[in-house]
């Protein structure tokens, strides 16, 4: 099973999104984690209405902070969290620069929420 952690600045949308992505594409083969360097305490309601449109309850997940993560990742994708973000071991790092979609129209979230899909797919086929 691999381990992989999503991190962003508050844990509320791109990150979440990424979690439920790997649990989505990467089913039994896959613990997906995501937390936030100042993580906002709710995950933002429009995440969970774009999430709702591919059939996955955001209303299940938890903002958390960096704090309560605990162990080794296989990756750790960080999402424009920058120098606030502290090391967590992992075997492999990225980053993705992608725009904070909290601010966006609806057609950008959507665009936003799309691209974390495909990243997240490519990334579980690179890590096997």
């Amino acid at each position: 099973m691999k381990r992989i952690l999503f991190v962003c600045v508050e844990n509320a949308n791109r990150s979440q999104m990424a979690e439920a992505f790997a649990r989505m594409h990467g089913g039994a083969t896959v613990e997906a984690l995501s937390a936030g360097s100042a993580p906002a305490g709710r995950i933002n309601p429009r995440a969970m209405r774009f999430m709702a449109e591919l059939g996955y309850d955001l209303g299940t997940h938890a903002s958390k902070s960096l704090d309560e993560i605990r162990g080794e990742f296989d990756a750790v994708v960080t999402m424009g969290c920058g120098d606030s973000c502290p090391w967590v071991p992992a075997m492999r790092r990225e980053d993705w620069n992608l725009p904070d979609p909290k601010h966006l129209d609806d057609a950008g979230y959507r665009a936003v929420r799309d691209e974390i899909s495909m990243r997240v797919q490519r990334l579980l086929a690179e890590l096997g």
